[in-house]
């Protein structure tokens, strides 16, 4: 077993228990913050939740993935480059808050409130500087920190406080305040750590070249970033624009379900990433896919299992949140079907960041472009499940896109499906659907237990491979 898959299987070990721990805390937010909240406030907190991650997306400049790249190229102190990291995203950060401190509507459209508001804006940097240092972290396989700071401190102090504010006479802000209050945690946990683990910059000086230099380099990767994030906020964005707050809010929570699917493909970036940008500078393109498949197998032998346990009892988990919630059962199975074409969509990406990042760039855009065509087309007819349908249609392509083009890249086979996880998934899903005839509360017990553990017996004993078995028995690698 050689040293870089042992390392994959690590990192993808911590990270998945990770999304365990970030499992266990996002779902008691989400049912305590939709039935103490309500549709409604959940809505306008979505939506302007949405608007300053992206400011805080555009301010990283792509250095959540390009800062390995940067530190991988040698040459540099890495304190150095991280601090050169931390100061060019921290200026964007200000210009952006700016803005939106300037124009809360841009954060609260159509809300009266919104001028009170503004300060939402100033979590930015902190939302910059958590990205940052936890990338450079990445870069010395410190994954633990990411964990610590993202599945744990974060979550929950988001989950208490929210809890805690909706009984107060601050009830109106509360969401806000919780997010904010999460955010400083989160930063916390994140820079203190860096610090401690690359050591005080002693003789870096900032240089206003050398960042713009730096800010060049990572421009292909920040608009490959920017694509990828507007894509996946991109069905919320124009769902508000045709619906009100509480149908946004309607969907926010069947999003937010499905997101923790896809949690399970970020589980492994941090370990990925700066070992895919080893391989290819290092010229091993065949020992990059090799990873990638490795990977892709993995994190959708984790996810699949998931996405189905989820979304054939879509209507009694949506119940969870409220009666409210229920009718997005169809948005909600939707939503997990594109969190698997993501998955692949995702980990292609990767690649190609490192080998073509202007086709990447190019690819990116075209699926953006496809979203927005299918979602004007689909959102004034169908709602949610048009919003989540375009966004499902358009992950497929570039899915599809990105895995042919990083094949012909890498000049080795890109494919991360086998037919185990199909035969898997099948009889996982018949069980599932057989089970639809019971009524709604049994049919949850019975359905998401009975779906994991059916799913993970069978392609534990068919679909993984010695191999495989080995590297996540090991618990060092």
């Amino acid at each position: 077993m050689n040293e870089a898959a042992g390392s994959l299987a690590r990192g993808g070990r911590t990270n998945f228990a990770g999304f365990l721990l970030r499992l266990a805390a996002r779902f008691p937010f989400l049912v305590l913050a939709a039935r103490l909240y309500g549709a409604e406030e959940l809505g306008y907190f979505a939506y302007a939740v949405m608007v300053v991650e992206f400011v805080a997306a555009l301010a990283t400049l792509g250095l959540k993935r390009g800062l390995s790249a940067e530190m991988a190229r040698g040459g540099r102190d890495e304190r150095h480059v991280l601090a050169d990291g931390w100061l060019l995203g921290l200026a964007l950060a200000a210009l952006g808050t700016a803005v939106l401190w300037l124009f809360p509507g841009l954060m609260f459209p159509g809300l009266e409130r919104a001028g009170a508001a503004r300060g939402f804006a100033l979590i930015v940097p902190a939302i910059v500087m958590a990205d940052i240092s936890l990338a450079g972290l990445a870069f010395r396989h410190r994954i633990e920190v990411a964990v610590r700071a993202r599945s744990v401190i974060e979550p929950w102090v988001l989950t208490i406080a929210a809890t805690l504010l909706a009984f107060t006479a601050a009830k109106q802000w509360g969401l806000l305040i919780a997010y904010w209050l999460s955010l400083l945690a989160a930063v916390t946990a994140s820079v203190l750590p860096a610090v401690r683990e690359f050591g005080w910059p002693d003789g870096w000086r900032p240089s206003v070249g050398r960042m713009a230099w730096m800010g060049w380099r990572n421009l292909p990767l920040a608009g490959a970033d920017l694509v990828e994030w507007s894509t996946r906020r991109l069905d919320l964005f124009i769902l508000g624009r045709f619906a009100g707050p509480q149908e946004v809010g309607l969907y926010y929570v069947a999003q937010q379900v499905a997101s923790l699917a896809g949690k399970i493909r970020v589980s492994f970036d941090p370990i990925l990433a700066p070992m895919l940008s080893k391989a290819v500078k290092e010229g091993r393109p065949h020992e990059a896919a090799a990873h990638l498949n490795q990977v892709g197998f993995w994190v959708l032998s984790f996810q699949l299992p998931v996405v189905l346990a989820l979304g054939l009892p879509g209507e009694g988990v949506l119940g969870l949140f409220g009666p409210e919630f229920a009718v997005g059962g169809l948005v909600l199975a939707l939503l997990l079907c594109a969190e698997l074409a993501a998955a692949g969509s995702s980990l292609a990406e990767m690649g190609l960041i490192y080998t073509r990042p202007k086709v990447n760039l190019v690819v990116a855009a075209a699926t953006l472009a496809l979203q927005a065509l299918l979602s004007l087309l689909l959102v004034p007819k169908f709602g949610g499940a048009g919003a989540a349908g375009a966004l499902m249609l358009a992950l497929v392509a570039g899915a599809v896109a990105r895995q042919l083009l990083l094949g012909r890249a890498l000049g080795a086979s890109v494919g991360m499906w086998r037919w185990s996880l199909l035969g898997a998934g099948a009889v996982a899903f018949a069980f599932g659907w057989a089970a639809r005839a019971l009524p709604e509360l049994p049919q949850m017990i019975l359905t998401i237990p009975g779906v994991l553990l059916l799913f993970a017996a069978l392609i534990w004993r068919f679909g993984y491979a010695p191999a495989d078995r080995a590297l996540l028995r090991r618990g060092h690698g």
